[in-house]
């Protein structure tokens, strides 16, 4: 979730009432705060002091260079992650489905533990593409040092959310991607009224018409609406109540629409 303010970020989403996780920083550049669930994550992201986006091979996906390229234009959700269990051989599906044909991305850095251990993380990364929604990086992420990432201390948030419900996709042309991703999530989507839906573990990915163009929104399940609604109002933040979820708009959210509905 790239913003111009990295600071202000993590100020918003304490406000919001998340436990929001210490700062990190990639070898080029790129510094970012994680919001953790089980098995999922929020990685709010910006482009720190001296960030230099590496130079590149042929058939080399640069991430500090989306980054970069993303803020330019707007703030918001900009990459859609899956797990992997082995990065290499997900590279190598996607080439021989047709959706990305790019090197393998390893990289590792010095992360955090909720009481202020420094712990190593390191990561593989493979990239998928679509030339019709080029406003969205697509990857998988293998983690190879899971036990010093996931926290269950750094799960436990203020306003009670547990998880990704959903995440909402709006495109003027929404047709147009759903081959590509139904190869890169290896799953088949049932059609809607205004587009269609992955039904994936633990979440959705939901893809309708709009005009936006990309990742719009975030629905996260929260264990108790009553607990969020009071978190929300100590934080001053604004929102709406409307079917049954709690909304901050895009205005409000640095570009993302939050929703949080009971699970």
């Amino acid at each position: 979730m790239p913003g111009h303010d990295l600071d202000a970020q993590a100020e918003l989403y304490t406000r919001l009432g998340f436990q929001v996780g210490p700062r990190n920083r990639h070898p080029w550049g790129t510094v970012n705060h994680i919001v953790q669930f089980d098995g999922a994550f929020l990685e709010l992201i910006a482009l720190g002091p001296g960030f230099s986006a590496p130079e590149t091979a042929p058939k080399e996906f640069s991430f500090a260079r989306f980054v970069e390229r993303y803020l330019q234009s707007r703030e918001g959700v900009a990459m859609l992650v899956a797990r992997s269990a082995n990065a290499e051989r997900d590279r190598v599906e996607f080439a021989r489905l047709g959706i990305g044909d790019f090197s393998r991305f390893d990289f590792a850095r010095q992360g955090q533990r909720p009481n202020g251990e420094p712990v190593n993380v390191a990561f593989s990364l493979a990239f998928a593409a679509s030339p019709a929604w080029t406003e969205t990086g697509f990857m998988v992420c293998q983690q190879h040092y899971p036990e010093n990432f996931w926290s269950a201390a750094a799960q436990v948030h203020p306003n009670e959310a547990r998880g990704v419900a959903e995440l909402t996709y709006e495109h003027p042309r929404p047709e147009e991607g759903r081959e590509f991703l139904r190869r890169f999530l290896d799953a088949e989507p049932q059609a809607t009224a205004d587009g269609y839906v992955f039904a994936l573990e633990n979440t959705r990915l939901r893809v309708r018409s709009g005009e936006a163009g990309g990742l719009t929104g975030v629905t996260l399940r929260v264990g108790d609406l009553a607990t969020c609604r009071r978190a929300l109002q100590a934080g001053g933040v604004v929102y709406e109540e409307r079917g049954g979820a709690l909304v901050v708009p895009p205005k409000v959210a640095m570009g993302v629409r939050l929703a949080f509905q009971r699970a």
